[in-house]
């Protein structure tokens, strides 16, 4: 049972008639009685008239999987299997950060009919959300008061990574399709593979002239070459404590799942193979022997649950994960943190026994320069010590990855991306991948 607005207005209305029968002699506590019982009396006629909230049936229509910090079109379905019409306001359980609409649905349903209610979602964070029960307020006719019940009907929504990295894409496709020679623009480096022939432009590497062809075909011929195909590379991202930290509008963890997925994009498009490992102590997610179209939805799918863990990540652990995907990477990418040499000294022991086998790049998301600003007061000149200190930090740390072989690539977490795929492509172009 609930009591309305309605009724706490009723009894505030008994006021008048208090007033108007004490002037006429007629004893106050007696009128103020009499008033409460009929207003009471009125709540529970509604009360029994209300229809039953347990004779509705509720179904759900939820899309499988959303993008974070989209819109998402979810529907309710109620069916008023009683006998008297359903006046009810709704209220659908989502957690908080599934971006519900806080106000509550009136529906009018009547009996033996259906009616849908539409609750447009915008999830703030990657996972599983769920709706575990539907709120029900039954009004009786008065309106006065009703019945409440809840309605057991678990709703799931698997939502995404946002990607939103996906507009640097096309432009890094272009690239690479001047790399695979489908343009005029050809480059050759060691490594590379002998891809046809075609007529010489100008422009063209004269060290790319095949001779041979050139005296058959009486007309200056060149060779080809397009970067080599099916090699491995392997994606590791941090789960520890260091990818919690802010940086940006989110935490340094969605940055990295942001690069992972332009590289991915981009070298399942060159024809290379990618794996996937997030790691901190224990394996968060793995894909891999997974290529073309299927990959990119099986690496969103496997990244979606998975969130920071406040504990050091086992290194050593973390690279034995590569070579269980394969025993000859090409190009493995850490997106780590690196801020300062104490907290980095586990990862630094551990990257030289990687860097043997592979080119290593090792990508982190950090925030933009401070801007300068007078040091007015001793809290300032405190601020911009840390800061230029935390800079310093960052910068031995990216010198001790060169020293152990690898690459330090830092960056914002809307450049960190490009970057990365820049890096790549690259690396293509040299024949060094």
């Amino acid at each position: 049972m609930h009591l309305t607005g309605r009724f706490a207005l009723a009894v505030a209305f008994g006021a008048v008639p208090v007033i108007l029968l004490s002037t006429a002699g007629v004893p106050a506590w007696a009128v103020t009685g009499g008033w409460l019982l009929l207003c009471l009396l009125a709540a529970a006629i509604d009360v029994v008239l209300a229809a039953d909230p347990r004779a509705v049936r509720v179904q759900r229509q939820i899309p499988g999987r959303a993008l974070r910090d989209e819109v998402v079109p979810t529907r309710l379905l109620l069916h008023n299997t009683g006998t008297r019409e359903l006046r009810a306001r709704v209220r659908d359980a989502w957690q908080p950060t599934a971006g519900a609409p806080a106000s509550r649905h009136l529906i009018i349903v009547p009996a033996g009919e259906r009616r849908a209610i539409d609750v447009p979602l915008r999830p703030r964070r990657r996972g599983e959300l769920r709706s575990e029960f539907v709120a029900l307020r039954v009004f009786g006719p008065f309106g006065l008061a009703g019945r409440q019940g809840r309605i057991d009907e678990a709703g799931v929504l698997r939502v995404l990574p946002p990607f939103r990295s996906r507009r640097h894409l096309p432009s890094r496709l272009a690239r690479l399709r001047e790399l695979d020679g489908n343009t005029s623009v050809q480059v050759r480096g060691q490594g590379t593979e002998f891809d046809s022939l075609r007529e010489y432009v100008r422009g063209d590497d004269v060290r790319s002239i095949d001779w041979r062809a050139t005296a058959r075909a009486a007309t200056t011929m060149l060779r080809t070459w397009r970067p080599e195909r099916d090699r491995h590379v392997v994606i590791v991202i941090d789960t520890g404590r260091t990818s919690a930290a802010r940086v940006g509008d989110g935490v340094r963890l969605d940055a990295s799942m942001e690069a992972a997925l332009l590289l991915a994009a981009l070298a399942s498009r060159a024809g290379d193979h990618v794996h996937l490992v997030m790691f901190d102590r224990a394996l968060r997610a793995r894909v891999t022997r997974t290529d073309g179209p299927r990959l990119l939805p099986s690496m969103v799918d496997a990244m979606a649950p998975v969130e920071p863990q406040l504990i050091d990540t086992d290194w050593d652990a973390a690279i034995a994960q590569v070579a269980t995907m394969t025993s000859r990477p090409s190009l493995v990418v850490l997106l780590t943190a690196q801020d300062s040499p104490d907290a980095a000294r586990a990862f630094l022991g551990s990257l030289p026994a990687l860097t043997k086998r592979a080119h290593v790049l090792v990508g982190t998301a950090t925030d933009l320069p401070a801007e300068h600003v007078p040091r007015r007061t001793a809290d300032d000149v405190y601020l911009e010590a840390a800061r230029e200190r935390a800079d310093r930090d960052a910068e031995r740390v990216s010198a001790a990855v060169g020293r152990a072989g690898g690459e330090a690539i830092t960056a914002t977490p809307e450049d960190l991306p490009p970057a990365i795929a820049d890096r790549y492509l690259a690396l293509k172009a040299t024949g060094r991948l």
